[in-house]
């Protein structure tokens, strides 16, 4: 098969579809691949590298596009790159077209066969393929929000944790998913103290049982419990999903008239529309902005800030997947594999997930 890895074009995107190495190993099982020039030269992949791996390099998106029938992306194709797919080509990248539907749909109409990352399962519930940028996203939330607690920053000018005898800062995780979780392991690495908020009280029950009592609550959300935790939060992390659907709007704009002024908002859920009601997209370029005194982070790929380290991750999660649809064609791995069959997306100009479709013509 041939395969193609273009150059991410996506604000401040350097992470790419494919390492050398597993290049190397993708070329090892006699398929073709070709880079775009410079696609990982940002974060040490040079060409070379790729060339020693077997790859071809290709110079322009034009050239790539019509060399190739798989298509290794990061992040979702975005309007400009409309014109390079077709019928021909299957994308396989983070796709989240819930978060925008009318490009959602835009992209189904190129005729493109699209496979989101994010709607991958697995034997277990899980979902493979998010959950390592979601780890990710959850411990840069901490970092993130911490950053622009700093008054320089816009914040209310406080550090997170505890300091001898001074009271811990407080910090609110909705939704204890992966990127909640790891969310929840550094703002305890960070001394604070931790309101966990969850639909699930098994959930909250098992997260109980990991992290113990101290400067930990665990609350079932409801909207009473939500907005009682905002009250006193100096940094709330939204981590909401929900498999292939927009993210429901836990926190509304009426929430924020309660909260201290200079706290801080980062939205994970951004991807899928957000959780919070008061959420719009930004980028790594200005990636806040002031809404009723609060600080919002909702930068669409939060991630892209470690792009090297979420390469990595992304590589070790997504390869065996990629040489299960170059080995036995792409129809063939989606009917041998359920779990793969349900990140298939958009085929024939349709959009086929169920809750994808039920998000995008809502």
């Amino acid at each position: 098969m041939k395969i193609g890895v273009p150059k991410e074009i996506k604000n401040n995107e350097y992470r790419v579809g494919l390492t050398p190495d597993s290049v190397k190993q993708i070329t090892d099982n006699n398929h073709e691949v070709f880079v775009q020039k410079d696609a990982g030269s940002e974060i040490g992949f040079l060409d070379s590298d790729y060339i020693n791996a077997g790859a071809t390099i290709l110079e322009t998106p034009d050239e790539l596009y019509a060399a190739v029938e798989l298509i290794v992306k990061v992040k979702e194709p975005v309007p400009e790159e409309f014109k390079y797919l077709n019928e021909g080509h299957t994308v396989f990248a983070y796709l989240h077209l819930a978060g925008d539907p009318q490009t959602g749909l835009d992209l189904a109409s190129t005729g493109v066969t699209g496979i989101a990352l994010e709607t991958v399962t697995s034997e277990d519930g899980s979902m493979p393929l998010l959950s390592p940028m979601s780890a990710i996203a959850g411990q840069l939330s901490i970092v993130v929000g911490s950053y622009h607690l700093l008054k320089p920053n816009g914040g209310m000018g406080t550090l997170i944790g505890s300091f001898e005898d001074v009271t811990p800062r407080t910090v609110t995780v909705i939704g204890a998913g992966v990127a909640g979780k790891q969310a929840i392991e550094k703002a305890i690495e960070n001394k604070a103290h931790i309101k966990i908020i969850d639909l699930s009280e098994k959930k909250l029950k098992e997260l109980e049982s990991i992290y113990g009592n101290s400067n930990i609550e665990y609350i079932q959300s409801t909207e009473s419990s939500i907005e009682a935790a905002l009250t006193v939060s100096d940094l709330v992390i939204g981590a909401v999903y929900v498999i292939g659907k927009q993210a429901p709007k836990v926190v509304k704009n009426s929430m924020l008239k309660s909260m201290r002024p200079g706290s801080v908002m980062v939205d994970i859920s951004i991807d899928q529309g957000g959780c919070f009601e008061s959420s719009t997209p930004t980028t790594h370029d200005n990636p806040t902005y002031n809404k009723d005194g609060i600080i919002h982070y909702c930068v669409t790929n939060m991630p892209g800030a470690v792009p090297l380290t979420a390469t990595l991750a992304l590589n070790k999660a997504t390869l065996p997947y990629v040489l299960e649809l170059a080995n036995k064609g792409i129809d063939q791995a989606l009917n041998d594999n359920k779990h793969l069959a349900n990140g298939l997306n958009i085929k024939n100009s349709e959009v086929v997930h169920e809750a994808v479709k039920e998000a995008l013509l809502a």
